[in-house]
């Protein structure tokens, strides 16, 4: 059942972030640390572990896959939004911090995917050898003539 889904969901989110509060103070840090991140990698374990025992039916499966496109978005732009207005508390350096990240992947994009800028080209370009007849798109034709 679907219900069992969000079930298997919530008992893992309850247990990330108890686990998250618990390092939280054992480092002294009063804050939940990594509770979230904690929560998921236990449910992809947890459903990896009943899939391979074959205890984990599709409707159980959809109910998980149901919350993942709904929760996990959420719960990252929240954290995203708390990370930046700790930014602004934290000063110049933690803006530049954040900036220099953020340059620095968008940079890596082509690197991390092997794709290189000069190897793009424009959609409307005509390729240099010209077209083939294999290349034509194939129009309506006029039977019987």
């Amino acid at each position: 059942m679907v219900i069992y889904g969000v079930a298997l969901l919530a008992g893992c989110m309850l247990v990330g972030l108890i686990i998250g509060d618990v390092l939280g103070q054992l480092l002294g840090i009063d804050a939940n640390l990594g509770g979230v991140g904690i929560a998921m990698l236990l449910l992809i374990f947890v459903t990896g572990y009943l899939k391979d025992r074959g205890k984990l039916p599709e409707t159980t499966e959809s109910g998980i896959n149901f919350w993942n496109a709904m929760y996990i978005p959420i719960v990252v732009a929240m954290a995203a939004s708390q990370n930046v207005a700790a930014a602004f508390s934290g000063g110049m350096v933690a803006i530049l911090a954040g900036v220099l990240a953020v340059a620095l992947g968008l940079v890596l994009v082509p690197v991390l995917t092997g794709k290189r800028t000069e190897d793009a080209r424009p959609l409307d370009a005509v390729p240099e050898q010209g077209l083939g007849k294999s290349d034509v798109p194939a129009g309506p034709t006029r039977i019987g003539h």
